[in-house]
């Protein structure tokens, strides 16, 4: 017989997992929507060309990872390796320029295919933020204070370290990359075959490579942050001061870059080692090329992503889930009754749990397994009398309470 097998890289989310998913997401809204942000949800699915010319053709995202194909009227599909092409992709396509500015948030699954390891799948789910048509650093400070509230939230803020730089501006990068390709090309010997592939179309790749050789030679490479422009200095104080403001603990890294041509200013990433080597729970930073790069008028932006398998792995045991009242009927005529009693109960705002087959004992093991707080029997003596015998499963006491007046009796068992 086959063993069904869900396929490498994606798993189920078993009861267990779901409620950590759904603590997060809730956490997450409630944070969200206090800062204004307004929810969104793109298609699982988009031309190709959203995330080509979003992403851009030297990525591994782009090149090795994207999950593509063709569909019957020949257009090129791709399932969305990230949020924020989507979202900019509706803020174009839904004329959302004229509303700027917008605050969204979102959240849903993504797809790549790259190697699974822990916390990072070919599935995987992602919280996100983008706050669009704001160019003043007082929007990297409200974003990167909601990730730092959500953090908190959701008992993190321990965990997790938050790494700050400057990408610059136009100036800024363009006297950057010149002191970088004469850095690599004095060094293009010892580069691997990708990092000569990207380094004359678009070098800030090279930093981002993972290859051990490239990783020696970027250690000693120019630093942006000394090549940034009066504008950018200033602009980079202003977020620096504006968090030292606000109490949100930073340290700067100027190590920490974006490749694309459209991230400017302010690049993030919070890290932790609770995972075991330092990884990254959540990072972002300021795109302000990227709307007029995918067709749409000059717009900035910023915005972050985080994945939720991660965050599932660090947080700690969510709140249980409110008990039941089992339902216990016996004999036929108890179980019509008993499925009007679970839906009137179930209306006055109970969570009622029916056991549908077996004796009473089997009916009450049952009740026990699911954690039900108390159970409600009934048989052909009690229906003959009008009431019910209800037992509280913690303490084993039970009492008599008439059919009619059940939601009062089991007033202590409501969540």
């Amino acid at each position: 017989m086959t063993r069904l097998q869900p396929v490498r890289g994606t798993h189920d989310i078993l009861p267990g997992e779901a409620r950590r998913f759904r603590h997060i997401t809730e956490t997450f809204r409630r944070v969200a929507e206090g800062y204004g942000l307004a929810e969104i949800a793109t298609p699982i699915f988009e031309f190709t060309e959203v995330f080509a010319r979003s992403l851009g053709d030297t990525t591994d995202v782009v090149t090795k990872e994207m999950y593509t194909f063709t569909d019957r009227s020949g257009d090129s599909i791709t399932l969305r390796p990230e949020y924020t092409a989507g979202i900019a992709r509706a803020f174009i396509s839904n004329g959302l320029t004229q509303d700027a500015p917008c605050k969204f948030f979102a959240w849903g699954p993504m797809f790549r295919h790259e190697r699974p390891q822990k916390g990072r799948l070919r599935q995987f789910h992602q919280l996100d933020v983008e706050v669009l048509g704001v160019a003043e650093p007082q929007a990297d400070i409200e974003v990167l204070a909601l990730a730092h509230d959500l953090l908190t939230e959701l008992g993190l803020a321990d965990k997790v370290t938050l790494e700050l730089n400057s990408l610059g501006d136009g100036p800024s990068r363009a006297a950057y990359r010149a002191a970088l390709l004469d850095y690599l090309h004095a060094h293009r010997d010892g580069l691997s075959e990708d990092s000569l592939n990207r380094m004359d179309r678009n070098p800030l790749r090279v930093l981002d490579s993972k290859d051990e050789g490239d990783r020696r030679i970027v250690a000693n490479a120019p630093i942006l942050t000394d090549y940034l422009s009066s504008e950018a200095v200033d602009f980079f104080a202003a977020v620096r001061e504006g968090l030292a403001a606000l109490g949100i603990p930073f340290t700067v890294n100027p190590r920490l870059v974006r490749g694309l041509d459209y991230y400017t200013h302010t690049a993030f990433e919070f890290t932790t080692d609770a995972l075991g080597a330092q990884g990254t729970v959540l990072a972002g930073g300021r795109y302000d090329g990227l709307i007029e790069q995918l067709g749409g008028p000059a717009t900035p932006g910023i915005g972050w992503a985080s994945g939720i398998e991660r965050l599932a792995m660090l947080i700690d045991e969510p709140p249980a889930a409110p008990r039941p009242v089992a339902i216990v009927p016996l004999g036929a005529a108890a179980e019509a009754r008993g499925l009007k009693i679970a839906h009137d109960l179930r209306r006055a705002g109970f969570i009622v749990d029916m056991g549908y087959r077996g004796n009473m004992g089997r009916r009450l093991k049952r009740a026990d397994k699911i954690g039900a707080r108390a159970a409600v029997i009934i048989g052909d003596d009690e229906l003959a009398r009008g009431i019910a015998t209800v037992r509280d499963l913690d303490s084993g006491s039970q009492s008599e309470a008439s059919l009619d007046g059940l939601a009062g009796a089991l007033a202590a068992f409501r969540p």
